[in-house]
């Protein structure tokens, strides 16, 4: 059921987004998903995608990288329309995505996983070297098939895989669930130093302490459309409106 009387969506419009989604919507089979969505990624920043379960984040992700084709509406990545482009060709442009099933190779080794991942020819060592700075593991498991780490250690591989390349953009998917929480530290330091080589991030995510220390922007979606969108800074410190928009506050998101 649609909740029109939460839709709060009259923020400035991100200056200079990399990314914009227009009147989008996504059938998937006989189900309706995304239900116009309009969502503006500010470029070289951290956006955050919140919203309760069933919401529409992870479709909106598989819709911009091509996985789910959008029925109507336009995707503009840095003033081109992705919308009719097949996933291959929208990673060649420049997005990587991180899917919250930890998507690895598992009978192919760290090392391998990395290498395939390289688009433009072998690993470079230097940039492997400061992947590896934030996920000490890797080295470690470097020539251990993927299939036999954990949990926490196949999302390291899934990041890395998403980053062992400069990206324009990169979509993560619940980076932190089931983590410990000196990964998720690591996944933090991760996510700072991007930010500061002006990755653009589009994050959705649960654990709030995470993104309001993260994230610069922040869209809240509800039954397939951004029903709110403004800075993290302007939620982090409104109970009210986090009340409003999510039913409880943001904190207990932990």
């Amino acid at each position: 059921m649609a909740h029109p009387n939460l839709r709060d969506v009259d923020a400035a419009p991100a200056a200079d987004p990399i990314l914009t989604l227009s009147g989008v919507h996504t059938r998937i089979g006989q189900y309706h998903i995304l239900q116009g969505v309009d969502l503006a990624v500010p470029r070289g920043g951290l956006a955050v995608l919140l919203g309760r379960n069933g919401a529409g984040k992870t479709t909106t992700l598989r819709t911009i990288m091509g996985l789910w084709k959008a029925s109507r509406g336009s995707i503009m990545f840095d003033g081109r329309d992705i919308s009719k482009m097949t996933t291959p060709d929208i990673a060649r442009a420049g997005i990587a995505y991180v899917p919250e099933s930890m998507a690895v190779f598992s009978e192919l080794t760290v090392r391998e996983n990395l290498y395939l991942a390289a688009r433009t020819g072998p690993l470079d060592a230097a940039r492997v070297d400061w992947i590896c700075a934030f996920f000490p593991a890797l080295k470690r498991f470097w020539n251990t098939p993927a299939g036999n780490l954990s949990g926490g250690q196949k999302q390291m591989v899934a990041i890395a895989r998403a980053i062992v390349e400069p990206r324009r953009l990169l979509l993560v998917d619940e980076p932190t669930k089931g983590l410990a929480p000196a990964i998720v530290q690591s996944l933090m330091a991760a996510f700072r130093e991007l930010k500061d080589t002006r990755t653009t991030i589009l994050l959705v995510e649960q654990n709030f302490n995470f993104v309001k220390s993260l994230g610069d922007s922040v869209s809240v979606m509800d039954d397939g459309r951004v029903v709110h969108a403004g800075l993290m800074h302007d939620l982090a410190g409104n109970a009210a409106l986090q009340q409003r928009l999510l039913g409880l506050s943001l904190d207990s998101h932990q």
